[in-house]
């Protein structure tokens, strides 16, 4: 115990020695003796070895939904017009480089062609020429037509076409429908003829400007005379420029300028007459895939007579267009030229007056479809004609003529009660059916006491089938209720009605030869159409067909 607190008194008295020999004036240093260098350890790399993938040996099930290719445009109405009955030829087939011949009981010859050359997609020009004679069994009844017509396309590399054709037409007929049947003419009072040269040219951009601009000017030009002593003459010019400006996918602006020009010099008797019509058309369009609406109102200049037209439509249709609905109200003008009565008539008397047609059309309706082949439509429309034209036989006491020609009368106005309905049946280009039936009332005539050579109902019917690979069937049905006319004595009576059924086959025997026959009014019914004038009874027609390109 004593030497344990001998060695703690010892050194506790060196340390306190030791602190108090401790030099405190002498500056604190810090001396490194060895420095540090601070290294990161190097990164381990992860290295990513991508797997094969599995093989798939299950097969692929795809599914398409293609959609229906049928198009079902929206229904215009037509113009209340009197046109001529469709005659007894069968249409032709669509072939290019074509010529078809035929003969027959009543049509001797017949000779249809159709030539197209260029590459089809920059140019193409297109010549076509037919000729069809014919005779019957009644004295005098017999006639020719005649046209040739060149059309040619040419396409611009920046994005124009240019659309062209050139024509000349000759239709003769003689004029066979006079009563009694003593009456004695000569054979050139019994034929007359008409002659027409035509020119058109159209101008339109096939894809919008950057501005959304459409335009389309176009201009026709014809020259028209008939055999007549004196002779009778008339030109023709239409000009329209439309444009077309969208503003997006749903509106649009359409304006249009029109002028439609008749120089009409007939026989000496009568003065030469300007008949002349101006429209400008300005419309708002709407067009969504429920709703296409169209509106605005035409000024129009009738030779120099102000008159505003309507044009309004609106077609409202479901989001698969299964059904729609249809609105319009609408105005425009017929000319009134001899050439357009001479396409409605044949047997006419030169017009000594010419005055146009102011048509208003109030309308509703319906369209749809039931499926992929069946479509319909229907609509009931209440219109108004003004100075609508009627032919009318023209009396024995006045001109001895027996009512063989017809004179052009003028209704002032003339209100129509309308009903059209449609329906048709399409499968490809195998087969194909379609229908129309219009029926129209005539009431409130303030000029003539009847609607002369107007037809109350008419009934159209088409079917065309591809039977097999090489050969085609084609049925056409026509059938009317007779119209009133004005006999000799100036009594009103009121026309048979007509029931016609046409039927044709063609078949193909080798490469480039077709055969075919073609059978009109199978049921051999003499019905008329104009008042003295019956149409041919049974006639069969047939030949052959040589195509060049072997199509």
């Amino acid at each position: 115990m004593y030497r344990k607190s001998f060695f703690l008194l010892t050194f506790v008295l060196g340390a306190g020695v030791c602190l108090r020999a401790q030099d405190t004036t002498k500056r604190k240093t810090i001396e490194i003796t060895s420095s540090f260098k601070p290294v990161l350890r190097e990164a381990v790399k992860i290295n990513f070895n991508a797997a094969p993938p599995q093989v798939d040996t299950s097969k692929p099930r795809l599914t398409y939904n293609i959609p229906s290719q049928y198009l079902f445009l929206t229904y215009q109405p037509s113009e209340m017009k009197p046109v001529a009955f469709q005659g007894d030829t069968m249409r032709s087939w669509e072939n290019y480089n074509y010529i078809k011949v035929g003969v027959g009981n009543v049509h001797f010859p017949f000779i249809r062609t159709g030539f197209t050359f260029g590459d089809e997609k920059t140019s193409q020009f297109n010549i076509f020429a037919n000729h069809l004679s014919s005779k019957g069994s009644l004295p005098s009844q017999k006639n020719s037509l005649t046209d040739v017509k060149l059309m040619g396309t040419v396409k611009t590399s920046n994005n124009l076409e240019w659309n062209g054709s050139l024509g000349f037409k000759n239709d003769a007929y003689y004029l066979y429908g006079y009563r009694p049947d003593t009456l004695k003419f000569a054979k050139e009072d019994l034929r007359q003829f008409f002659q027409t040269f035509e020119g058109r040219l159209s101008l339109r951009n096939t894809e919008p400007t950057e501005y959304g601009l459409s335009y389309r000017p176009n201009i026709k030009v014809s020259v028209f005379s008939d055999n007549h002593s004196p002779k009778a003459s008339e030109a023709n010019t239409v000009l329209n420029l439309p444009l077309e400006k969208t503003f997006g996918k749903t509106y649009g602006f359409n304006l249009a300028f029109t002028a439609d020009l008749t120089n009409y010099r007939p026989a000496s008797d009568f003065p030469n007459q300007n008949n002349n019509v101006f429209l400008v058309t300005p419309a708002f369009l709407i067009k969504t895939p429920n709703l296409y609406l169209q509106a605005s109102v035409v000024p129009s200049w009738d030779n120099k007579q102000f008159n505003l037209l309507p044009n309004f439509m609106a077609d409202i249709s479901t989001t698969d267009q299964r059904f729609g609905i249809q609105l319009g109200w609408i105005g425009y003008y017929d000319k009134g030229s001899y050439q357009r009565y001479e396409s409605i008539n044949p047997w006419l008397a030169q017009p000594g007056l010419l005055l146009n047609t102011r048509a208003t059309e109030r309308y509703a309706g319906f369209k749809g479809s039931l499926d992929k082949h069946f479509s319909y439509s229907a609509k009931l429309g209440f219109n108004t004609f003004k100075n609508m034209p009627l032919f009318v036989n023209d009396t024995l006491a006045i001109s001895g003529s027996g009512g063989k020609q017809f004179d052009v009368l003028y209704e002032s106005s003339l209100e129509t009660l309308q009903v059209h309905g449609e329906l048709s049946y399409i499968q490809g280009e195998q087969f194909s059916a379609t229908a129309s039936l219009n029926y129209t009332q005539f009431h409130k005539l303030h000029t003539e006491p009847k609607a002369w050579g107007l037809l109350p109902l008419e009934l159209n019917a088409n079917l065309k089938w591809q039977a097999f690979k090489d050969f085609w069937a084609k049925v056409d049905l026509f059938a009317f209720d007779g119209a009133k006319y004005r006999a000799t004595s100036g009594e009103d009576f009121k026309g048979d009605g007509a029931f016609d059924l046409n039927a044709g086959v063609e078949f193909r025997i080798t490469r480039q030869l077709n055969l075919w026959v073609q059978m009109n009014n199978l049921f051999n019914k003499k019905y008329e159409r104009w008042h003295q004038y019956p149409v041919y009874g049974f006639n069969i027609l047939g030949g052959i067909v040589f195509s060049f390109s072997g199509k």
